[in-house]
This record gives C-alpha cells, structure tokens and sequence, in this order.
C-alpha cells in the first residue's frame, strides 16, 4: 500500500500537532522539491516523490529526537503498511550508506542499531532514496536553497566530523546524477533558490 497525497498530508499535518516546529516546513518543501525534480526524470514518479518527501522525517511524530527519528519513522509506516515509506524514513539520512557515518546523535537501542546498520547493508539506493537524500539538502523551512548552506547550518548544529566531507561529497554526486538526467542545474528547477540561501534567518535547534 501507498499512500496518495491527501492520506500524506493528512498524516503530516497530525503529526505537526504531536510534535511542533520548524520541521514539517521542511519536509513540504522537501516533497515539493523532488516532485519538481521528479517532473523532470522519466523514470520517476512525481506524485510518489512528493508523498516520500513529505513523510522522510514522519518519526518526529513522537517528540524531539536525534537518529531514531528514522526508526520511529520507519515502525509507523511499516504499521499502516507504507513499506516505501518505512525505506524513505531509514535511508533518508545516510548520504553515505554506512551506519556510522551518522551525523546526529545514536538514541536508538542496540537493537534498533543493528536492524538499520543491517537494512542498510543489505539494500542498494534506487532513484527515489537518492533523489530524497538529496532533497533533505535542498530544502529548509523558509523554502529551497543551495547545498552548502544547509552543510553550513547541519554542521553548526552537529558539529564535524571525520566523515563530514565524505557526506558532502556524497550528496554532490547526487546531485550530478540528476542533473545528468534533467540536463540542467538543480538550481534552474527549483523556485527562489537565491532568495531562501541568502535570507537571515535563526538557526533552529530542538528545546532539550
């Protein structure tokens, strides 16, 4: 089962109620940016892309948290049997498709861990988890923006690490790939791209 695009925003619009903030702006924006792409590949579907992109973050239903988001994620869409979903929620933060390459905080079980080290391992990205991983960059609440602001605001709330390039490296080879494919910058197809990068806004981080 799927879900079709009222069901989604239904779902997220719940979820906002449980779990305030910034963050449901960005997952509409990150739905809205890979069906923008989507429109552009023939080998994708914009309506799916937008459902995956606006449900990538759907875990934070259940308050703040740090890596399990993809899990509690992944649980409540294999629960409505959204299995698409459930890979989308998993995949969507690994740009680098190792467990430990992780920028946020690990607040899973040692069981939890093992099951998505192992999901991982054992799945090969399709166009739909790339074009999310890369929307997941493209795509603050205040709207779209270039890659290397959202790097720049990530890595001021995260920190660095010794991987952090490799994940930015990652990410730009994404970005290539369907460039490649829509024969233009990702840049052209996305709306006020300048406009969001150079807008002052604060950075948000989660209330402890």
């Amino acid at each position: 089962m799927f879900p079709d695009k009222e069901m989604a925003e239904e779902e997220l619009k719940i979820a906002g109620q449980l779990n305030t903030g910034p963050w449901t702006e960005h997952s509409i924006n990150v739905g809205l940016a890979a069906q923008m792409i989507a429109q552009r590949c023939k080998c994708l579907n914009p309506g799916k892309a937008y459902v995956l992109g606006l449900l990538h973050d759907i875990g934070r239903r259940y308050g703040v948290s740090a890596r399990r988001h993809g899990i509690d994620g992944y649980n409540f869409a294999k629960e409505k049997d959204f299995d698409e979903v459930g890979r989308i929620c998993l995949t969507h933060s690994f740009p680098v498709q190792d467990f430990d390459k992780e920028i946020g905080k690990n607040d899973m079980s040692a069981e939890e861990s093992e099951f998505v080290r192992q999901y991982l391992k054992n799945i090969t990205y399709d166009d739909y988890d790339k074009l999310i991983i890369l929307c997941d960059s493209l795509a603050d609440a205040q709207g779209f923006c270039m890659l290397e602001k959202r790097f720049v605001n990530t890595t001021r709330r995260y920190g660095i690490f010794t991987f952090t390039v490799e994940r930015w490296n990652a990410t730009f080879e994404i970005k290539e790939y369907f460039e490649k494919q829509i024969g233009c910058s990702i840049y052209d197809v996305l709306p006020n791209v300048k406009e969001t990068t150079f807008k002052d806004a604060l950075l948000w981080k989660p209330t402890k």
